[in-house]
């Protein structure tokens, strides 16, 4: 009897093992990826979140002057989903390692070929798509957790905010949009389906031909006459061009169908432009 249990011990000690590797615990820097919709396209960033736990960060835990995967355990990465520019330099769409060198009052920013970069010695500068100086900003709340995240967003333009303990740096992002879009707009206007609404919104929107778009806007009512949303962009327009008896009837007219459609908001909307144009 003795002989069988001490011949049973050893695969219990393995299932006590078997056990004890399957334990989940939570990541002490968890990581994160974020997509943000930018342009006509995306932005992904994948990075991992390191929390202070009473550690003073900048000048301490990340060093000044040295080059920091920014963020813990794997390199961080982002990919950008058209062509962009940053710092100057135009960088091509696709994926790549996001490195920083902070320092006191000003921080670098790299954009790399390297996606593996843990630590300064692996960094090459030869691999470099683009680099930024942007200023480091002191913040009032301490951020305990490392954080990434995009802000800004205009159509051509956002910025990438990076903060943790009292410091936090923006990145600005651009890309040429608008000649993408200028391009759709003519090439769409050769077609039979012509985006009339879409392309005079964008015009009004941008600063473009207001009375083009305002065209464009008659011709989208046309073909849409029970579009409250359609009649409402076309009195921005009219009371854009200083035209404020058509813009104030075409803003009632859109109050009236977007009554009928049972629209609130855009009854909402058409007041407080009547508002305006009194």
């Amino acid at each position: 009897m003795l002989k069988k249990m001490l011949l049973t011990l050893p695969v219990i000690c393995l299932l006590f093992i078997a056990d004890a590797q399957e334990l989940n615990t939570p990541a002490p820097s968890p990581p994160q990826t974020i997509k943000q919709n930018f342009a006509l396209s995306s932005i992904e960033l994948s990075y991992s979140r390191p929390g202070m736990k009473g550690r003073k960060v900048f000048g301490d835990l990340v060093p000044f002057g040295k080059v920091w995967r920014t963020g813990a355990n794997s390199a961080t990465t982002i990919t950008f989903g058209d062509d962009v520019t940053i710092g100057g330099t135009k960088v091509p769409k696709g994926e790549y390692g996001l490195l920083t060198i902070p320092d006191k009052d000003n921080w670098t920013v790299i954009i790399t070929k390297q996606l593996d970069v843990t630590n300064p010695t692996a960094y090459k500068a030869e691999n470099d798509v683009a680099k930024a100086t942007v200023k480091a900003m002191t913040m009032k709340d301490p951020v305990e957790t490392f954080t990434m995240q995009f802000a800004n967003i205009k159509a051509g333009s956002c910025e990438l905010h990076i903060m943790w303990e009292n410091t936090a740096v923006a990145l600005p992002i651009t890309t040429d949009v608008d000649s993408k879009v200028m391009a759709q707009i003519n090439e769409s206007m050769n077609k039979d389906n012509h985006p009339y609404f879409e392309s005079a919104l964008y015009y009004m929107t941008n600063g473009k031909d207001l009375n083009q778009a305002l065209a464009w806007f008659d011709k989208a009512a046309a073909q849409q006459p029970d579009a409250f949303w359609v009649e409402h962009q076309r009195a921005n327009c009219l009371a854009k061009l200083g035209k404020k008896d058509l813009a104030k009837a075409s803003a009632q007219k859109s109050k009236e169908l977007a009554t009928k459609a049972g629209n609130d908001d855009y009854v909402r909307l058409n007041d407080k432009l009547l508002l305006q144009l009194k």
